[in-house]
């Protein structure tokens, strides 16, 4: 058995990116959930915030997703 430590390096660095890129995107979701929340008084402020978080989870489910499409094989 042949193990090629070169990929597995590669798969394990790709990973840790992708896994620390989207906490930092869900953070950011829930900051612009916060300072919608705080800043209700603000109109503007608040639509940005919401709009921010909005996208930040969007992005999030979208990584979610392409993640399940191409763990299942009846999709591909």
């Amino acid at each position: 058995m042949h193990v090629d430590w070169s990929a597995l390096g590669k798969v394990a660095a790709v990973s840790l990116g992708v896994t620390v890129a989207v906490v930092v995107v869900f953070t950011f979701g829930v900051l612009g959930l916060s300072r919608a929340e705080a800043d209700r008084a603000e109109a503007g402020a608040a639509t940005a915030g919401r709009a921010l978080a909005g996208l930040c989870f969007l992005a999030c489910a979208a990584v979610v997703a392409y993640g399940i499409y191409l763990i299942v094989p009846q999709f591909h």
